[in-house]
């Protein structure tokens, strides 16, 4: 039996109510760290929508209660034996897991991970008393966490300050699914014609990623003003505002196409899971475009694709998780990018005090704060 040493305060999820969120800071108690395991203490954590989405599912799917959290950025309190290149005082960016040895990884696609679902979604008992815990290799909504050595980056001297810990932590996932599905994945240049649908912490990392490229069209898609103003700020060339588009699919596909003079785009992202916003962004496409898909569609949804236009037009469509990234080598990247002036990560930040879970993860919700990060 474990022995629960470790003191920590926890947002913890619990059942949810009239299908509400219900979380609430606890204090809490963690086992040790075993070989490949390290304890991280958080100074900062970002929420992203994933965590608000597994704070919501049905009782008998949530393992509840549990704490979420994947986005953690903190200091090294301990290392496990079989842990190398990570010491205590350490700064560390956190990130998702991977088993390390399956054929994906073997061949540097940790997002592809045989293992993925289990190691990051598969609640695990026995990290916290009484609580399941190991989301994203971390569960890191609490001011201590065990984490496992495959979702740590080691950040030493790639930091200026504290600040940039609390400003990186949302590099592990959100930013990193962003940037890598446009840099990593669709590998896009100059001649890349870009739609983004969907202007969240997600895809407006997608828009500048599209302009560190160079690419020549890059058009912002969303129903919120601010957010359509804000990807102009990033390196948008044009935006689409769908408020008040009768035909979702047609209005936005024929838009999409009046930006490009009619030729389509060559990379499409959706960010949003809309089927709608999806099937327009397959038909945009001009001839052997991608279309990249990032946000989560509702459970059984299924793509109605027409096989033979699907051959003669060479598009093609596919999945993204985490950027296609590997993190060890991916996020210092984006800090050097920041560092460049090429990633304006700052323009999407706002810093709340844990206490305040509740309203930064309201003002996610609401559209009001892009990327909310938790101060511990």
């Amino acid at each position: 039996m474990a022995n629960y040493t470790v003191s920590a305060k926890a947002i913890v999820s619990h059942p949810p109510k009239d299908s509400n969120r219900s979380w609430e800071m606890q204090e809490v108690k963690l086992r040790e760290p075993n070989a490949d395991e390290l304890l991280v203490r958080m100074i900062a954590t970002g929420i992203c929508h994933t965590d608000l989405h597994f704070g919501i599912l049905p009782t008998d799917y949530g393992n509840y209660p549990k704490v979420l959290g994947h986005e953690g950025a903190g200091y090294v309190e301990k290392a496990g034996s079989n842990v190398k290149g990570m010491a205590p005082g350490d700064p560390v960016l956190l990130s998702f897991a991977s088993c390390t040895s399956c054929r994906a990884c073997q061949l540097s696609k940790p997002g592809y991970c045989q293992n993925f679902m289990s190691l990051n979604i598969g609640a695990v008992r026995g990290i916290f008393e009484d609580i399941s815990g190991n989301f994203f290799g971390q569960s890191s909504f609490s001011s201590m966490a065990i984490v496992g050595a495959s979702s740590v980056v080691n950040v030493s001297g790639l930091l200026k300050d504290e600040n940039d810990l609390k400003l990186f932590a949302p590099l592990g996932c959100g930013f990193q699914t962003g940037a890598g599905a446009v840099t990593e994945l669709a590998n896009a240049n100059k001649d890349d014609l870009v739609a983004v649908f969907g202007l969240g912490g997600v895809g407006l990392l997608a828009i500048i990623a599209a302009k560190t490229r160079g690419c020549s069209t890059i058009i912002g898609v969303d129903r919120f003003a601010s957010r359509l103003d804000l990807a102009k700020k990033l390196g948008a060339t044009h935006t689409i505002d769908t408020l008040g588009f009768t035909n979702l699919s047609e209005d936005l596909a024929k838009a999409v196409k009046e930006n490009t003079k009619g030729s389509g785009t060559s990379i499409n992202i959706d960010t949003t899971g809309n089927l709608n916003i999806i099937r327009a962004g397959l038909s945009s496409l001009a001839n052997s475009g991608q279309l990249i898909i990032i946000g989560i569609p509702p459970p059984g949804s299924e793509l109605g694709v027409n096989l033979n236009e699907l051959l003669q037009s060479g598009k093609s469509i596919r999945g993204c998780i985490e950027g296609n990234a590997v993190p060890s080598k991916y996020i210092p990247q984006m800090i050097q990018w920041y560092r460049e002036g090429k990633l304006p990560i700052n323009e999407l930040v706002k810093l709340y005090p844990a206490q305040k879970f509740d309203q930064a993860a309201s003002d996610m919700d609401s559209g009001v704060t892009v990327k909310p990060v938790l101060i511990w």
